[in-house]
């Protein structure tokens, strides 16, 4: 059974701490990320979503990028939010929970679509750099839906495995709460 930590345990500190840094990390990497893309806007009147995360090595060269970080941090920041108030499931109606559960696995099917069509297409596009003689994974992008603002597949395709996560963790607590 998946239950919510109780108020004034160490449990509760260390997960409310958790989330307060995940919080943290991930406004400041929006807010980064956007001062960044308004400064490449203004000079270039290009943009590329999610290429300032993806090109953004910190705490300096050669380490992780900052999309890795806003990827993991999202998880984890969802995760120590069920912990804390995984039992206000319980307390919504039965019809409400239903409706809820649906929305969830709507928002699920749909990021297990984005996520697998992202990686396809970011796999079949490395092929093709490959075959041409040049290999740049972190620059590859679609001009889909909109060709005046393409999308990094590799930001695209973190995101995207975020969010399924998310949402089948969302659906499991759902769920299961449901049979409480």
């Amino acid at each position: 059974m998946y239950y919510s930590i109780e108020k004034g345990t160490s449990a509760r500190t260390v997960y409310l701490i958790v989330f307060y840094i995940s919080a943290i990390s991930m406004t400041a990497i929006t807010f980064y990320a956007l001062y960044q893309s308004i400064i490449e806007y203004s000079s270039t009147g290009k943009i590329v979503i999610g290429e300032i995360l993806v090109k953004t090595e910190f705490p300096f060269k050669g380490f992780s990028k900052l999309i890795t970080y806003l990827m993991i941090v999202s998880v984890v920041s969802w995760y120590c939010v069920t912990k804390l108030g995984g039992d206000k499931v319980k307390e919504v109606s039965p019809a409400l929970r239903s409706i809820l559960q649906l929305i969830v696995l709507a928002i699920l099917v749909i990021a297990l679509y984005e996520f697998v069509y992202n990686f396809v297409v970011w796999s079949s596009l490395m092929t093709l750099n490959a075959l041409d003689g040049s290999i740049n994974l972190d620059t590859i992008n679609i001009a889909y839906p909109n060709p005046q603002t393409p999308w990094n597949l590799v930001f695209a395709t973190k995101m995207s495995l975020a969010a399924l996560l998310i949402s089948a963790h969302g659906f499991y607590i759902i769920s299961k709460k449901g049979k409480t």
